[in-house]
């Protein structure tokens, strides 16, 4: 059986022609095709159910191709999908506004069937292989999240999508304090704290837009960490930093003191703790936050 039989491509135009042109030729090369006169009915179709690939036209009345695409790209069920945007062969200023609105490739009108299938089945391939990729890290069930290029998340496993339910904004970019530490670098520590809702997530980088989202519970702010702990205000503080992640440069940074006095404070903590490292440290702070427990 030809593999294309297992790929549906919709495709999306208000003019007759077009349509059966493009549907003669992917049909003949073995795929599944549907058909979409309108950029609402496209996106009614491809939420009902989801095609591997969309084939879209740049100008329909009413909603047009990059409004349509704009709107699949803000809905992380549809995001995924592949979206080619077919233009007029001078129509230059499309071709930029497709990309800018996610599309992946363009097609100039008159199509030329072979040129088509070449293309999808090349984007095809690159999706099947991001898919695989995915699917094995959900069912490892690790956390990881990919974004776009303004931090919108493109997509997540499960469980990196449940917690990231009340991080994200409403058109699904990363905060704001997350993203300025992505944009750092090179320069910047190996992960980053967010903290609200009784939980901490910490983010490390897997590549240039994926990350690993593990979860804690929230760390203590310093005032509790007083109550519950032998430690004057500044240490309770160094701590708070040091549960969170952060190295010493970086917490002397924040708390305006050099990173020798940081350290100082740091063998203050383990005396008092009877630790003898960072993470033992944090693990009592967030041990005796949980039970509530304060020392005598």
């Amino acid at each position: 059986m030809n593999s294309n039989a297992m790929a549906t491509i919709l495709i999306v135009d208000d003019v007759a022609e077009n349509l059966a042109v493009a549907h003669d030729a992917l049909d003949g090369a073995g795929y599944r095709v549907r058909v979409a006169t309108s950029g609402l009915a496209a996106l009614e179709s491809a939420r009902l159910q989801p095609p591997d690939l969309i084939l879209l036209d740049a100008m329909m009345p009413g909603v047009d191709g990059f409004e349509t695409c704009r709107r699949f790209k803000a809905d992380l069920a549809t995001r995924p999908i592949p979206i080619v945007f077919m233009t007029g062969l001078t129509d230059t200023d499309h071709v930029v506004r497709g990309f800018q609105a996610g599309g992946i490739d363009y097609i100039t009108k008159p199509i030329r069937p072979q040129e088509v299938i070449a293309r999808i089945a090349s984007h095809l391939r690159n999706a099947r292989l991001v898919a695989e990729t995915q699917a094995a890290s959900d069912a490892a069930g690790d956390a990881i999240v990919s974004i776009d290029d303004v931090g919108r998340v493109n997509w997540a496993t499960p469980l990196a999508r449940s917690w990231l339910a009340g991080v994200c904004a409403a058109d699904h970019r990363l905060p704001e304090a997350l993203l300025r530490w992505l944009a750092i670098g090179e320069g910047a520590s190996p992960n980053f704290s967010l903290q609200g809702n009784g939980q901490r997530l910490a983010f490390s980088k897997l590549g240039e837009r994926r990350l690993l989202v593990q979860r804690h519970e929230a760390v203590p702010e310093p005032d509790a960490l007083m109550r519950l702990l032998p430690l004057t205000a500044r240490e309770a503080e160094v701590l708070y930093w040091v549960a969170l992640g952060k190295t010493n440069p970086e917490i002397a940074g924040v708390l305006e003191m050099s990173p020798r006095t940081v350290n100082k404070h740091l063998e203050h903590i383990f005396t008092k703790l009877g630790v003898e490292t960072r993470t033992a440290a944090a693990t009592v702070a967030l041990n005796r936050s949980r039970l509530g427990v304060v020392p005598n």
